[in-house]
């Protein structure tokens, strides 16, 4: 009924204003108003209860024609609403019971819109009512009972949302027109009702995942939902057995019961679901054999058994299903040989095959090359095969990752490998593989990672490997190769680790080494190595790790060895290195680690730095060594102070002018040079003016004009961060709190962290200053700021699109890469967040902020303190609650920042509270929902660009690894060499802008 008048709409108003303040108890029945009063009445007092900052409401619910209204739709035979819809509009508030007064609402859909609040009752009261859906939101409380009365209702989710209690036994008696059902993703508890529908023929999925529901999976509860297609009861705490009775629904084409708890044998029976196309019974403990009924599934894509206690051979009749995509195994007790591979080339869309850590034995069989020519990744590390790789295995040239670690492997690489253009990621290691590495190998365009450590590999390097541009790692030791290293080695730029160590090379080292300009960690121990050390290895300014001992190097330590300001470990042991020990190895802040012993140096041992603190373990042998009296060492003694009129008295003093000019004709010789060379960069050499002196307080002082405020680029917990300029450079000088007990223990983990540490993607420390009253370091200045700011300020002006966000997350990767597993010593960050992710010039991001570092005793142990700071929303769940820290705990927090920089929301933003957390949010929205959660300025340019397209993939994979890597368990998440793995091979498809392989999931 249209009102003409403002006098005529206040007997309305005032009715609003009587609803909205009179308590639920008094709308057990509808007020005695006309119909459209009614509505318009409660559609008024559920805008009130609403905060509404978009102005949704407030800017459209105007006027009385409320049929026109966002969100509200009528009938057309009379003013009645038949229909409320919201999505993604932020309605912050709680639901009204007065909603239970649209006697005529057949559609009430508001999802993902911040409603909190409990879900009234009275809504059992709208009889017409066929859609209901409240996904999303962080209601709580019990799921009321009345809804129950809903008999017309055909959909029903209020999935991700933070309900709690059981789930009320008779709630869905009599919804026999039920059609879809979801639960999912709340706080529910209990078990399962045995008799939960009655007739309810037309069901056709139910969600009940990702709750903490208790109990055995009732088998009455299928008896009458013959035409379910979806059946999604994982990530509970259910146990006993699968029950044999979900065979009888033939139409199924989804079961996931994951991370379920349950136990016994998967069911012969499930072959009977001809329609199943995605199986998941993974991280259960299932005994038994994988059932070769299941091959009776032909149109399966993923079947995914993980994680359990299966044992027994996998069954050759999985070749049967021609559609297979994913098989994943890894993690059980699987046994056998590898004939049922035979079977497996019937499935031509195969794309990963996972068999690690199993029980496999025997060889790999030539017909392994009949494998599906999509196959992307073959794992089977951790076995037990024998043999070799066969040579029809080339035949898989899509093939990218080939892992085959551990096993008992002994013939040659055929060279028919070279065949495999697309391989990235070779690990044959640990294996007793014999033979020559073949020259072939160098045809490998695409490899960035080599691991043939652990074998009995004989012969040479083939200098055809100086072709493999792209490798970054390479680890041939522990072997029995020999002859000269190759000089084609010394020219992979990309190259971060080699080692060599632990041969039987021979010969001198190349003279010109300087091509590895990005490494870091270079071990040549334990070989024949004779000549000097290359002058060149000076060039390599990354280089943090250094180990040459245990060969025949003779000569002087090399003078632009001064130039590796970034050592962090030197040795030099068991050579026949001559001359004095040079005193710039004091001047290395960085070097923490020095063994010089059992050589031929002589004369005095340098005073300060590393020295300070060095054992006579680390100069033992060398028997003209003099000074260091802490060390048992005697002191060094003048040969000619005793004889006044010694004829050398008088040449003295010439030798040292002579010396002096030719030093200094010397030092501006090479100076030219290297001011001519094209390859020098100016800033490098700056640095070096910084960290070889003593920096005071006053310079610091004068650089930030007096810490003037203008100058601040940060503050935290222990202090604050200024620009300043010291000797023509920009630095960022980080002062320390020193009323802070805390700021004390920050000032010296940092040092000892940044000292030992050096990758590309790590914060420098140039220098220190410290006295009784004073505390700072000196660091690289980051002149584009943090991902902090690029990422919640938006007065940037640094467009983060879907490739940039990719290469930032890399590069963070790559750096705990470093610090968790290729660092010499286990280095934990314990505080990662986007604040502390810093870009140079070239957007190239730096981890910084090591206030609270630990350093970790042992490869897998963890470490409990007391006290251990951290930041809300970034800390495990372990670390937060028990102080117990690892390296998982650090890809926790990486996990979390990956999921706020693709969704641009902080894990303390204003929506999550309570049990709603980030990571829950988007959990809830994985697979499927992900476009909701998806950072908007990704999706701006979606219609033009496939920056961010997600159905080719690339936001799927992104978002499964934040996941993952940011799981409550410890044991789930991945650790940080896998997450550059990954993440790498999702930079790789992106740039081929082809649909990543995987299937995604409609929930």
């Amino acid at each position: 009924m249209a009102v003409t008048s403002p006098s005529a709409r206040i007997p309305i108003l005032l009715l609003v204003l009587a609803l909205s303040t009179m308590p639920a108890s008094s709308f057990s029945r509808p007020a005695p108003a006309n119909g459209s009063d009614t509505d318009i009445a409660a559609l008024l007092a559920f805008k009130a209860r609403l905060t509404d900052p978009a102005g949704v409401l407030a800017n459209n619910w105007t006027g009385t024609s409320f049929c026109h209204w966002v969100g509200v739709s009528c009938s057309h035979r009379r003013q009645r609403v038949t229909a409320l819809s919201f999505s993604e509009t932020p309605l912050f508030g709680s639901l009204v019971p007065h909603l239970g007064n649209l006697s005529f609402l057949s559609f009430l859909q508001i999802i993902h819109a911040n409603l909190t609040g409990s879900i009234p009752p009275q809504l059992g009261r709208l009889h017409r009512l066929r859609y209901l859906r409240l996904k999303g939101n962080g209601l709580s409380d019990d799921i009321p009972t009345t809804l129950g009365n809903l008999t017309r209702l055909d959909f029903l989710s209020l999935s991700y949302n933070q309900l709690t209690g059981q789930i009320p036994p008779n709630l869905f008696i009599h919804m026999r027109a039920l059609d879809i059902l979801s639960l999912a993703g709340n706080e529910l508890r209990g078990q399962i009702p045995p008799y939960l529908f009655n007739n309810t023929h037309s069901l056709t999925a139910i969600d009940f995942g990702d709750n903490y529901l208790s109990g055995q999976i009732p088998s009455y509860l299928f008896h009458n939902t013959p035409y379910l297609t979806d059946i999604y009861f994982g990530i509970n705490s259910l146990s006993g057995q699968i029950p044999t009775a979900l065979s009888n629904i033939t139409n199924l084409t989804l079961l996931d019961l994951s991370f379920s708890n349950l136990t016994g044998h998967i069911p012969a029976e499930f072959g009977l679901m001809q329609k199943l196309t995605d199986l998941y019974l993974g991280s259960n403990q299932l005994t038994g054999t994988i059932q070769a009924s299941l091959g009776n599934l032909t149109n399966l894509h993923i079947l995914a058994l993980e994680a359990n206690k299966l044992s027994g051979s996998v069954p050759p009749t999985l070749g049967n299903i021609a559609t297979l995509e994913f098989l994943n195994l890894p993690k059980n007790n699987l046994e056998g040989n590898m004939e049922f591979l035979s079977a497996l080339s019937n499935c031509r869309n195969l794309q990963q095959i996972g068999l690690g850590a199993n029980s496999f034995a025997g060889y790999l069989p030539e017909y392994m090359g009949n494998l599906s020519s999509r196959l992307v990744t073959f794992d089977a590390g951790y076995n037990k095969l024998i043999g070799g790789l066969p040579v029809a295995i080339s035949n898989i040239s899509s093939l990218e990752l080939l892992a085959l670690p551990n096993n008992q492997l002994s013939e040659p690489i055929p060279k028919s490998i070279a065949m495999m253009k697309n391989l990235t990621w070779l690990d044959l290691s640990s294996n007793e593989i014999l033979g020559t590495i073949p020259t072939e190998m160098g045809m490998l365009g695409s490899l960035q990672q080599v691991f043939l450590q652990g074998n009995k590999f004989l012969g040479s390097i083939p200098s055809t490997f100086g072709n493999l541009s792209r490798l970054e790692k390479i680890d041939l030791s522990n072997n029995q190769l020999s002859s000269m290293i190759p000089a084609s080695l010394f020219r992979l730029v990309k190259l971060i680790i080699l080692d060599l160590s632990c041969n039987s090379f021979d010969g001198a080292l190349p003279t010109d080494v300087s091509g590895l300009i990005q490494t870091y960690k270079m071990d040549i121990s334990s070989n024949f190595l004779i000549g000097s050390i290359p002058k060149s290895i000076g060039k390599l300014k990354m280089l943090a790790y250094l180990n040459l001992s245990h060969n025949s190097f003779g000569g002087p330590i090399p003078e632009p060895l001064q130039k590796l300001t970034s050592l962090a470990s030197l040795d030099l042991s068991f050579n026949n290195i001559s001359g004095t020990i040079p005193t710039f190895l004091a001047n290395f802040t960085d070097l923490t680690t020095l063994n010089l012993s059992f050589n031929m140096l002589e004369g005095q041992i340098p005073e300060g730095g590393v020295f300070s603190n060095l054992s006579l373990q680390s100069l033992i042998g060398n028997a003209g060594l003099c000074g260091a009296p802490h060390l048992g060492y005697l002191p060094c003694v003048n040969k000619y102070h005793s004889s006044s009129r010694h004829p050398l008295k008088f040449l003295l003093p010439i030798a040292t002018v002579a010396l002096g000019s030719i030093a200094i004709s010397l030092y501006l010789s090479t100076r030219k040079k290297l001011k001519n060379k094209e390859d020098i960069k100016i800033s490098l050499d700056s640095t070096d003016g910084i960290g070889h002196r003593i920096v005071s307080c006053r310079e610091l002082i004068r650089a930030t004009n007096n810490f003037n405020e203008d100058n601040i680029l940060g503050s935290g917990s222990f202090g604050k961060v200024f620009k300043g300029e010291l000797n023509g450079l920009m630095v960022a000088i980080k002062v320390l709190d020193m009323q802070l007990e805390q700021a004390m223990r920050s000032f010296d983990a940092e040092c000892r962290v940044l000292r030992m540490a050096r990758h590309r993607n790590l914060i420098r420390i140039l220098n220190t200053c410290s006295n009784l009253d004073f505390r700072a370091l000196v660091l690289q200045y980051m002149p584009n700021g943090s991902l902090e700011k690029l990422l919640h300020q938006s007065q940037s002006t640094v467009h983060l699109g879907f490739l940039e966000r990719l290469d930032i997350m890399l590069d963070v990767s790559m750096a705990m890469e470093y610090l968790h597993h290729d660092h010499y010593e286990v280095i934990l960050h314990c505080d990662l967040k986007p604040s502390n992710v810093l870009f140079d010039e070239e957007m190239t991001a730096h981890v910084a902020d090591f206030g609270i570092a630990r350093l970790l005793l042992g490869d897998d142990n963890s470490m409990i303190c007391a006290s251990m700071p951290g930041t809300v929303g970034y800390m495990a769940p372990e670390y937060g609650s028990l102080g117990k820290a690892s390296r998982k705990s650090d890809v926790f927090s990486y996990g979390i920042m990956l999921l706020e920089v693709f969704t641009g929301r902080r894990p303390i933003d204003a929506m999550f509270g309570g049990e709603l957390t980030l990571r829950k949010w988007v959990h809830r929205a994985f697979p499927m929902e992900l476009l909701h959660v998806v950072d908007d300025q990704l999706l701006q340019g979606q219609a033009s660009s496939p920056s961010c397209n997600l159905h080719e993939g690339f936001i799927v994979p992104v978002f499964e690894l934040g996941l993952l890597c940011s799981s409550h368990s410890p044991d789930q998440r991945m650790m940080m060499s896998d997450v550059t793995v990954r993440l790498k091979k999702i930079k790789v498809e992106y740039n081929k802008r082809t649909a990543t392989p995987w299937r995604v999931l409609a929930r």
